[in-house]
């Protein structure tokens, strides 16, 4: 079922609903109110390797959820009419200060609690290659409060030592979709 049109809202905060029927089924929909509603909704996920080493980034602590958690390079939410590589592109310099090229490299569909809110996100995966040009302390302090390069086996033994430093969307997708991950970081050095 659709939702009416919201009038009057500011467009930064609207993200775009999508059906579990049909994924092109889309209506605009307030963040917040996806996340306090358990409403299904497009994400990005960007995984940036150097090599072996994945880019972690460490969330600021004043988001509304998941602050001071570590996730992959960037975690975010396409605006309403926004196609999902435009907002993979905006979100790395709104959030890290830098761009790479990007490509899709598979979709994820979960739900997860999030203390009083909830994800449920139909998500399109991208991987970049870092460029060594880039100056990874740039981030923006609003978004990021820390970063750091990891390796596949690092980042597991520190999920499976210490869970709750990590968000709830990460931990899936390093348990329960790392093959995909596996995959990209095989063909980075092939």
């Amino acid at each position: 079922m659709l939702k009416n049109r919201i009038i009057d809202s500011n467009l930064d905060d609207l993200i775009t609903a999508v059906s579990v029927e049909d994924d092109t089924a889309a209506y605009p929909i307030r963040k917040l109110d996806a996340h306090l509603n358990n409403i299904r909704h497009a994400a990005i996920s960007i995984f940036v390797f150097n090599g072996n080493r994945m880019l972690l980034q460490k969330r600021a602590e004043t988001k509304y959820h998941s602050g001071g958690l570590w996730a992959n390079t960037v975690c975010s939410h396409p605006r309403w009419n926004e196609s999902y590589l435009a907002c993979a592109d905006r979100r790395q310099k709104e959030e890290l200060g830098w761009q790479v090229p990007v490509e899709k490299f598979g979709e994820i569909s979960y739900q997860a609690r999030v203390g009083e809110l909830f994800e449920n996100e139909f998500v399109h995966c991208f991987y970049g290659q870092f460029d060594e040009a880039n100056d990874v302390e740039n981030y923006n302090r609003n978004e990021v409060c820390d970063v750091q390069w990891m390796t596949i086996p690092e980042t597991l033994l520190q999920i499976e030592q210490h869970p709750e430093n990590y968000t709830q969307w990460f931990k899936i997708y390093m348990t329960e979709h790392r093959q995909m991950i596996d995959a990209l970081l095989c063909e980075q050095v092939s």
